[in-house]
């Protein structure tokens, strides 16, 4: 049976020697979110900070730092949401497994909700500003809360069969937020609690939601959860928690948790935003400051024993890397149901899990075609883009798996050296233009909105990768140290860039005309302008975080000898990205240097951080 609430989350932690207790005095502003980051980097354990300053709550940081910990949590439940996920998927596993079915049944019971006259959560009250101040990075607008479980029902329908659970970014102070009485409400594209309000503008009625912080962890992983439209958040959880989420009904207000840790209780403000962050996100930089909804507080509700947990985000991996990967375990088998013929995707975390995807499908379209091309993959690639948030991905590599039935999804540099053999770029390459994109994602010509591309190969390879650079590699005046990330991607640098926003840029267009026809760098396929090759090169993490978070399709793909043909855009020559920093891109994240002295202090031998970062 999972856990009641947090409390007995975290006693079992602890029993078990992972869970640690920071008694030392830490700030809520960046000592706490920068100790937490270390220890997720080290593979530490969960930390409960008892000692905030100037706050009475503990926090809760780094509960679902690894995969093993985050298995450990549902261990009661794990195998009964895969078995069920699995009879979804494959019906004739019922079949397969009649065992299971019982166990199963059983489960599904825990899918609904229980209705309860009240609970811990009410038992106290208190104000927005005596709740943990979490500042994460320097150039934060304010605190944040960065675990919330945002709750809203639809207008039309209400109750909970038709309620939202989502995780979207709230902040309590800072602005021209209205102290204790307003608080931020950062919500993004493709968010389920966007239909509610559109439902509440529509009809012109205010929009009531609740913001529950902490109780059982099943209730903060159904918050992330991409579940199909129409399944409530709620049922999912109880099913992960193993038992049904307990909610308090009372008249004229919305449900909460019983358990929950804490419930703040609101309404959007009806034709009101006010400027929400800047906010280091988890693309690594800094998302700007731009209008968003306010929600007018009417109460903050807690438990007597209330625990805040958190999370920091930024560039990946972070601890919401972790939540990438259960969510990809447990809803990966699912994949070829939502799109026929396609076998696996993958939403890679460390170029910021939106910016790029991979995904292998089927090309079996023509057979008996002498030399297999992309046709059912460009279906498939549609189809993906159309499929909740993965409709989000800017650049989408699809390969066929006809052509490497072994190849690992998961391991990106074989897939890129897979797809780099057999990539077409006069054929290959396939734009959508002025579309939407991630709201955190500053790389297109306006907020929510760029580019996306498909690059779709199958058939035999077309060339041989060089493991060395080329021999007598000379390059246009500025551009210099030329650095082989993986075979067939060669980073460069460039001068700084200097153009506006969405516009091309004369110098990458000078630099595609250089080279000639027998110049050597034709022997590489993928060319990639960067402000610092050498940290470019270095690792394959950093070429991913650099190519695909800087770069908007439409405006940063160039190409040696480019050229359109009946509207399809391609080159015959070396495909070039400019993956440089550009004027209008936010910062990228860096802590505050006497912040990580203090910490790195107490980390030393004797302190009271030592041995855990």
């Amino acid at each position: 049976m999972g856990y009641r609430n947090l409390t007995d989350c975290v006693r079992d932690l602890e029993r078990t020697g992972q869970l640690r207790r920071i008694d030392v005095e830490l700030d809520g502003e960046l000592e706490i979110a920068a100790v937490q980051r270390r220890v997720f980097q080290a593979g530490g354990p969960a930390l409960l900070f008892t000692r905030v300053k100037g706050c009475a709550f503990p926090m809760l940081g780094n509960l679902f730092g690894t995969m093993q910990r985050t298995r450990f949590l549902f261990r009661d439940t794990l195998p009964l949401v895969q078995r069920l996920l699995a009879f979804k998927t494959d019906p004739a596993e019922w079949l397969k497994s009649p065992g299971s079915w019982p166990g199963a049944l059983r489960g599904a019971l825990h899918l609904l909700p229980r209705k309860v006259g009240g609970g811990p959560v009410i038992r106290c009250r208190t104000r927005i500003d005596k709740l943990p101040g979490l500042k994460s990075w320097p150039k934060d607008g304010g605190p944040f809360i960065t675990l919330p479980q945002v709750y809203s029902e639809s207008i039309a329908q209400p109750g909970w069969r038709h309620s939202n659970l989502g995780m979207y970014r709230v902040q309590l102070a800072g602005n021209r937020y209205r102290p204790n009485q307003e608080i931020g409400l950062h919500y993004q594209l493709h968010r389920g609690i966007g239909i509610h309000h559109a439902e509440a503008l529509k009809r012109n009625q205010p929009l009531r939601v609740n913001i529950f912080v902490g109780g059982p962890p099943c209730l903060t992983v159904a918050a992330v959860m991409p579940l199909p439209e129409g399944m409530p958040e709620l049922c999912f959880a109880g099913l992960l928690g193993g038992r049904r989420i307990a909610l308090i009904n009372r008249a004229g207000q919305l449900p909460m948790p019983a358990e929950a840790d804490f419930c703040i209780s609101g309404t959007i403000v009806p034709d009101k935003l006010l400027p929400e962050g800047p906010f280091g996100d988890h693309l690594g930089y800094y998302s700007l400051q731009h209008d968003f909804p306010v929600l007018a507080v009417d109460a903050v509700y807690h438990r007597p024993d209330a625990i805040w947990p958190f999370t920091s985000v930024g560039r990946p991996p972070q601890e919401d890397s972790v939540f990438g990967a259960f969510i990809h375990e447990l809803t990966g088998p699912m994949i070829p149901e939502l799109v026929p013929g396609v076998h696996a995707v993958h939403a890679v975390d460390a170029a910021g899990v939106h910016p790029l995807l991979l995904a292998i499908g089927s090309e079996r379209y023509l057979p008996y075609e002498t030399l297999r091309q992309p046709r059912e993959l460009l279906t498939q690639a549609n189809a993906l883009l159309g499929t909740g948030q993965l409709s989000l991905a800017k650049y989408l590599l699809i390969v066929a798996r006809q052509d490497a039935p072994r190849l690992n999804i998961h391991d990106v540099a074989a897939y890129l050296r897979h797809l780099l053999e057999r990539v077409d770029w006069r054929r290959d390459l396939h734009f959508q233009t002025r579309t939407s994109i991630d709201t955190l994602d500053y790389s297109g010509p306006d907020l929510h909105q760029g580019s996306k591309v498909v690059i779709a190969a199958a058939g035999p390879p077309i060339r041989t990768l060089s493991t060395e650079l080329p021999c007598d590699l000379s390059l246009p005046q500025g551009f210099s140290d030329p650095r082989l990330v993986v075979p067939g991607v060669l980073a460069i640098q460039a001068p700084p860039a200097t153009v506006n926003r969405g516009q091309a840029d004369p110098a990458v267009e000078s630099f595609c005309a250089f080279f000639g026809p027998e110049h050597p760098i034709r022997q590489i396929p993928w060319v990639v302008l960067v402000d610092d090759s050498r940290f470019t090169a270095s690792h394959l993490d950093h070429f991913l975080w650099v190519a695909f978070t800087r770069s908007d399709p439409a405006t940063d793909l160039y190409g040696v000898d480019a050229g359109t043909k009946l509207k399809h855009w391609g080159c015959s020559g070396p495909l070039v990205l400019d993956a440089r920093l550009k004027p209008h891109h936010p910062a990228p994240l860096e802590d505050d240097p006497a912040t990580i002295k203090r910490i790195e202090a107490m980390a030393a031998r004797g302190g009271p951080l030592h041995g855990i970062m």
